[in-house]
This record gives C-alpha cells, structure tokens and sequence, in this order.
C-alpha cells in the first residue's frame, strides 16, 4: 500500500483585526492570536516577510508561541520577485535568508515565492532563479551569513542541516506551458496550486513533495468563502495527492506518472475577509482524512 503523506492546513497570516469576534474570542489580546490559531490549526504562513524583512527574534518569538507539531511556510520577498524580477537577486536573497527564517529550526517549512502578474515565462531566467535557491538549511545559512551585517537582528546559523522545500506561484497565463511543468520537475520545485477565482491561471501539476496549495476565494478573489461542495472538492483532491495520486483535471498541464509514493500538502487560506480563511480552514482540516 502506498505511504500517505503529511496534509498541513492553515492560513496565510494571522494578524488580522477583522478575525476578531469571529475567530479569535472577544477580549483575547493580539499578542495571543498566533497561539490561539496554533491550537486549532498546525500551519500558517508568515506573509509579512513579503513586504518587508522581518527579524529574528520575532520568529523565534513565533516557534516559541507555537506547539512542537506547528509549522511554517514563508513568503519570499517581493523585492526579489516584484521589483528585481529574479534578476540580480544574490544579495536580496541572502538577506533575506539572513533576516529570520533558520530561526525557527525545525519550525521551518517550505519557502513560497510568489510572482507578479506581469513577469510571464522564460526558461532561462525562472531556471537561474530556481537553481540559485539553497535546498537545505546548511546552504541557506552559508548564503546568508555574508549579509548577517546589512540586517537589523540577523540569524545565519542553522541549528541542524534539514531540506529546504520551495514552492513557485505563477500569475502570468504564459506559464500554462508544460515546459514549466518539466523545469519545476527537474528542479525538484513545488508548483503551487493557487485558486484566485479565475483571476490568474490555476495549474494542478504535481512537480515535487510537497504538493503546495494557495486557496484565495472560491468566487471572489481574497473576499468569497468556500461552500461546503467546494470544501468536499478540494478535501477529495488533496487526500488524492498526500496518497501520490495526481488526478487529471482541465488545470493538468503535463500528466503525472500516477504511481507515486505518498506526498505532504500544505494548504493555506487566503480569503481573509470575514474571517473566511480560519473557518474554511477548520472544515477542511476536519476532512483531511477519508
């Protein structure tokens, strides 16, 4: 029987005041969100990293709020995939390494790089980009380490050499080429699964482990709920990928071979308005399992 792998679910942040009331409980202080999330769901992504560097202390502070199961996935940030658009990027990229991540040790999860809507497909420079990223934390503390002095609290050591998991967002309708498919393959690069409500284009290809997958409203961008037929969808999806399966859809680019090992799934919510993501989350965490 094939080994089923690890499905982690959670949301895209947790900072937000509008959750308030309708997640968090009324009078629970701000400072306490991250451990209250912590307790119902074990994973979030930390997406302040894509609008500015962050700090190390506050990731540590993050591990320690958080139980020994808890994991994160963390936002690139966006001066390396909006503003240099990939080109460039050694000295953004190792400060940004060198800015937090490796503090959260075993706590640290796959890196998400999200790209802009107007940066389309080219072979060379999305292979460049891909191949310069480190695949451990070893590598990731060596990139770093040179740039600990251009960051305000810095963290270029690792506290053991684990794999470092990537994960590519693509916005741009010129992706939906099975070369990409085959580049992400090669490069052992997750290609996320990102749901924008037919705002951007939605690839299914499964190209690494983990499979990765952005969910940001079912038909309103950032703003809509996902319904309980939607939820079943996507729970029957995502127990097909963590069993290695790789289902076949009008999103599949370049078809799988089907049998797999198992495969960990990482899905986060994105829908944050009324506090859409924590809820859908939960209901899909309940059916994770058959």
């Amino acid at each position: 029987m094939t080994d089923v792998g690890r499905v982690r679910v959670g949301t895209s942040g947790w900072t937000y005041d509008h959750w308030q009331g309708v997640f968090y409980p009324d009078g629970l202080a701000k400072r306490r969100r991250l451990e209250y999330l912590a307790t119902r769901l074990d994973a979030a992504e930390v997406n302040g990293t894509f609008y500015s560097l962050q700090r190390a202390s506050s990731f540590r502070r993050w591990a320690a709020e958080t139980g020994e199961d808890f994991r994160f996935a963390v936002k690139g940030s966006r001066y390396i995939t909006h503003m240099k658009k990939l080109r460039g990027v050694e000295e953004a990229l190792g400060r940004f390494l060198a800015s937090g991540p490796l503090a959260l040790g075993e706590k640290l999860g796959p890196i998400l790089w999200q790209l802009p809507p107007n940066l389309g497909w080219d072979a060379a420079r999305i292979g460049e980009f891909l191949a310069a990223l480190p695949r451990s934390t070893g590598r990731a503390a060596a990139l770093a380490a040179p740039y600990a002095e251009r960051v305000p609290d810095p963290c270029v050591v690792a506290d053991a050499d684990r794999p470092l998991r990537h994960a590519l967002e693509v916005r741009h309708p010129s992706f939906r080429d099975p070369d990409v498919v085959r580049l992400l393959r090669d490069q052992d690069v997750s290609l996320v699964v990102s749901d924008g409500a037919g705002e951007f284009p939605m690839l299914d290809d499964v190209t690494a482990d983990p499979v990765y997958v952005r969910l940001h409203g079912d038909t309103e961008l950032y703003r809509s709920g996902y319904g309980e037929p939607a939820l079943e969808t996507w729970a029957t999806r995502v127990r097909a990928w963590a069993a290695g399966e790789s289902p076949v859809s009008p999103h599949t680019v370049a078809p799988d071979d089907p049998a797999r090992r198992g495969r960990d799934v990482w899905v986060f919510f994105d829908n944050d308005a009324a506090g859409h993501a924590p809820r859908d989350a939960l209901a899909l965490s309940a059916r994770r399992h058959p």
